[in-house]
């Protein structure tokens, strides 16, 4: 079975080389001609139009692949055998299970089955973004690698950890994760930055003079953007930050800080900001790029670039494991265990 798989799969890939080269050419073609000549949507008030149900869904890493050293565009032959090295791992993870086979291993980080690939929803292709095809969503540094973290950083990171492992990581509700109490998004889904993760990577932007408004399909985060606005007080420190937004030319410019202490992206400090371009370069396509600065956690600053494909799909509610019930049945859990400790 698998065999005929790949024997199907490799025969379609080099039929689709064959007619991206051509594509790829020809469009990179009328792009460079018509670029400027595309006229972006306005809304009522004349602002560019970022309406629409947008997906950032792709097999493309935040990092890139050693191999690739500082190579950040890739052939076209390149980008379709990462794609077939997907399609042959996905295709081994969508035959039918083996009903005879034992039960899973317990392990401290989770299950040998914990989620197959009916749940996933990471797409089947790698990032093309300016009819490039793309090794990593960061673009700088060279090497597509997220930056080392400075020596204050490392300490703070440590010294959380410690006080985890102190309080214990069963304590109480505030001792769990955001996204496991439904709170927030794991991966940094809403952002900023948005970055997609294994599934639900929809995003629904709606504006009104003044507001665009971004809501996300994982735990239904909606995040509000203040076009032309003063900076909320520095003590008012929201989930997704406080995000100011302004429009230079026909891109968004979006800068966000002051997030919530609870919130922090890779370990980052109160110094964390992020600011955002959103620019609308096809009827189908938002160019989104975003620019990390933190200087009490990186050692520099760091980018990344992706597209945000207009879709079809709908964006179905996320009800989270329909309130969490679990929740209080891993803390229950706890409190025996705890229980049978000073058993004597």
């Amino acid at each position: 079975m698998m065999t005929k798989i790949n024997t199907r799969y490799k025969l379609l890939l080099g039929l689709r080389i064959a007619a991206s080269v051509g594509v790829i050419l020809s469009s990179t073609l009328a792009n460079a001609q018509n670029s400027s000549e595309y006229q972006v949507p306005r809304t009522v008030d004349g602002a560019p139009d970022l309406q629409g149900m947008w997906t950032n869904n792709t097999i493309t890493g935040l990092t890139r692949p050693e191999r690739f050293g500082e190579k950040l565009v890739l052939s076209v032959e390149e980008a379709f055998e990462l794609e077939q090295e997907v399609a042959d791992y996905n295709a081994g993870r969508d035959l039918p299970s083996d009903p005879s086979r034992g039960a899973p291993v317990k392990t401290q980080i989770e299950t040998a089955d914990s989620y197959n690939n009916f749940w996933m929803d990471t797409g089947t292709q790698i990032i093309r973004y300016n009819n490039e095809f793309r090794s990593s969503i960061i673009v700088d540094p060279a090497n597509g690698q997220i930056p080392a973290y400075t020596p204050t950083a490392r300490a703070r990171l440590d010294a959380a950890v410690e006080l985890r492992q102190t309080r214990g990581p069963f304590a109480g509700p505030e001792s769990r994760p955001l996204a496991e109490r439904c709170l927030m998004s794991f991966g940094s889904s809403s952002g900023p930055p948005m970055l997609p993760i294994l599934y639900n990577n929809h995003y629904q932007i709606v504006q009104s003079p003044g507001y665009v408004m971004i809501l996300v399909e994982m735990v239904h985060d909606a995040r509000i953007i203040r076009i032309d606005n003063e900076p909320m007080p520095e003590n008012m420190r929201r989930w997704m930050g406080d995000s100011v937004g302004h429009w230079n030319g026909d891109t968004l410019v979006v800068e966000t800080r002051h997030f919530n202490p609870s919130q922090r992206f890779r370990g980052s400090s109160d110094s964390f900001m992020v600011t955002e371009q959103f620019t609308r370069v096809d009827d189908g396509i938002i160019n989104y790029r975003f620019t990390v600065e933190d200087p009490g956690t990186f050692e520099q600053s760091w980018s990344g670039e992706m597209p945000l494909n207009l879709t079809d799909s709908r964006l179905y509610e996320y009800a989270c494991h329909e309130g969490n019930y679990s929740l209080s049945g891993v803390l229950a859990g706890a409190r025996l265990d705890e229980e049978d400790a000073s058993t004597p």
